[in-house]
């Protein structure tokens, strides 16, 4: 398997194509040809095969991006999961940030009409690109949020929790604090914010609960 170009001009590039795809992919779908996706970006289509390999890993990566996206401290006064990853070592401390980052992801996630119609052109695009399901079955729960994935990485190498599969780790994670939240928004309904603030606190409980260190 090729390996993708890397170093900070690199990086740089594989950032326009990810915000450029997104653009396109909101607006057209996914049938939009990769020759507009690399003229959007301003890099050739041979950059963009070089970094993603076919439209299915870009378009993987930018549903990625977009779940991540509100975690990665880029936002002001949003969260920020680098911080959960530095949080002290009580398990009050651990419980207070994963809390205080669950409360700005959901924020987020309620707020994020991109992401929300990303979601949905996954679910409407699968039954004529196949592909786009497989690739995102390979990509794996750790790569669909890898800022969650570092975090808890990270605090398990610091022995605050013990994690034997952080694949499934990421996953309840994200069912535990954010999947409920978005099953209701994505049907238009709204969450009770009193059941949504017991759901968050209780899944950091339960998480915490289930992941902590022996002894």
């Amino acid at each position: 398997m090729k390996t993708a170009p890397t170093g900070a001009r690199a990086a740089r590039k594989r950032q326009a194509i990810v915000r450029a795809a997104r653009t396109l992919f909101l607006r057209e779908g996914f049938g939009v040809g990769m020759d507009a996706i690399a003229a959007e970006a301003g890099v050739s289509k041979v950059t963009v095969y070089n970094h993603f390999g076919s439209k299915e890993a870009l378009f993987t990566a930018v549903v990625a991006n977009a779940l991540d996206e509100p975690l990665g401290g880029d936002r002001e006064g949003g969260p920020d999961l680098r911080r959960l990853a530095e949080a002290g070592p009580g398990r009050a401390e651990l419980a207070a940030a994963l809390t205080e980052a669950g409360r700005a992801w959901v924020r987020a996630v309620r707020e994020d009409g991109e992401g929300r119609a990303l979601r949905t052109l996954v679910a409407t695009e699968l039954h004529r690109f196949p592909g786009l399901g497989d690739a995102w079955r390979t990509h794996g729960p750790a790569g669909h949020h890898p800022a969650v994935a570092d975090a808890l990485r990270t605090l398990a190498e610091r022995g605050l929790l013990d994690i034997p599969d952080l694949e499934v780790a990421v996953l309840q994670l994200y069912s535990l604090l954010v999947f409920p939240q978005m099953v209701f928004d994505q049907y238009g309904a709204e969450l009770d914010a009193g059941l949504g603030e017991r759901l968050l606190t209780d899944g950091v409980e339960m998480f915490l609960r289930r992941y902590a260190p022996a002894g």
